[in-house]
């Protein structure tokens, strides 16, 4: 007997059975996206007016603050415990989203008349989780999620996936009970020689000499394996959210258009690991189903050999010091705002005193 959900629809959890995504339509109000951006381009130091001032292509912005997914996004959070097996498995510090926005500026050399990217040629094909060892049920990294805060229109620099790539990545892992390593748009087997340390990023040269290792993975060379009719453009509009299996093998794209594109992608972890091999099959959540489906067996007994560790990703120093610069330039445009209030509270101080004296 099929399971029953209260908020999804059975049509939904085909689709997600079958392609591994679920897009949640006007999640959240355009009011509401407006306000978590409020500050995004005093906090890049940018014109969202000038182009010409739009140094950089993709920003990966740090946060500042957080709301519960519940009051952010009420439908998306019921969906999300359903799709993970029920509110007591999720990790508390991931019912929160945070203003970390990825912003997709496009470059002054991309024009909307240029001829569109294959998606197998796309450079930033990957699986989220930068910063912990891979095992096929790790529990660090439980959903990819997409929250839209601006519409992206085609070439507009959406996120691109590959519903295939959830069977490939998971019959990887499976063969992989040691763990792997994230490197850089690829996976390095944990008992690789030289990788004896995780506490600190790993450097482009470990990177280099992990391609001849036994067991490399490159997510790269993955893509180049699927057809081009198996990849999705994740197009959509303000307040929409797109729920995606963990293993979904997904990359940026061009932003031809250059009309800034902004989402977000918040972690979502598990109390415990996944489990493929559970008493009560009724007990499985979606997200275990469509992994078992991907293995291609109704039942798995995974046995990790690998120690779970945490991996130090690049990104923590250049976040660390962007978050600096954010807080800069707030306190200045609050120091100036400041300023201003005084002066027009000055004059028109005056201007009473004026009145006061002509009368």
């Amino acid at each position: 007997m099929a399971k029953e959900y209260q908020h999804l629809t059975p049509e939904e959890v085909d689709f997600f059975m079958e392609n591994g995504y679920l897009v949640v339509k006007q999640a959240f109000s355009k009011e509401k996206a407006a306000e978590f951006t409020k500050d995004m381009w005093v906090r890049l130091g940018l014109d969202p007016n000038d182009p010409s001032t739009w140094d950089r292509e993709r920003i990966h912005m740090p946060s500042h603050k957080r709301e519960p997914v519940a009051t952010f996004a009420p439908r998306v959070w019921e969906i999300m415990k359903e799709l993970l097996g029920g509110e007591d498995r999720i990790d508390p510090a991931s019912s929160a989203w945070g203003d970390t926005f990825i912003v997709n500026l496009g470059l002054p050399t991309l024009s909307a008349s240029d001829p569109p990217c294959p998606p197998q040629a796309l450079d930033n094909w990957h699986v989220d989780g930068d910063f912990f060892v891979h095992f096929l049920d790790s529990p660090e990294q439980a959903l990819l999620v997409i929250p839209l805060f601006s519409d992206i229109a085609p070439a507009g620099g959406a996120t691109y996936i590959a519903p295939q790539g959830i069977d490939m990545i998971a019959r990887y892992l499976a063969a992989h009970p040691e763990g792997v390593v994230p490197a850089r748009l690829s996976f390095v087997p944990s008992t690789f020689a030289p990788l004896t340390d995780t506490s600190t990023p790993l450097s482009p040269e470990f990177v280099e000499r992990a391609k001849a290792a036994p067991g490399y993975w490159s997510h790269l060379a993955a893509a180049q394996l699927i057809p081009s009719e198996g990849f999705v453009e994740l197009t959509g509009h303000t307040g929409d959210v797109v729920l995606l299996h963990p293993l979904m093998l997904h990359s940026a794209s061009r932003n031809h258009l250059r009309v800034p594109r902004v989402i977000t992608n918040p972690p979502v972890a598990l109390r415990a690991p996944f489990c493929f091999a559970r008493e009560d099959p009724g007990e499985y959540s979606l997200v275990e189903r469509k992994t078992l489906r991907a293995l291609g067996v109704e039942r798995y007994e995974f046995a990790r050999t690998g120690e779970r560790r945490s991996v130090v990703p690049i990104r923590v120093g250049v976040q660390a010091r962007m978050l600096e610069e954010e807080k800069r330039r707030l306190e200045e445009k609050a120091a100036a705002a400041a300023v201003g209030k005084a002066g027009t509270v000055e004059a028109d101080a005056g201007a009473r005193a004026v009145a006061i004296a002509v009368a």
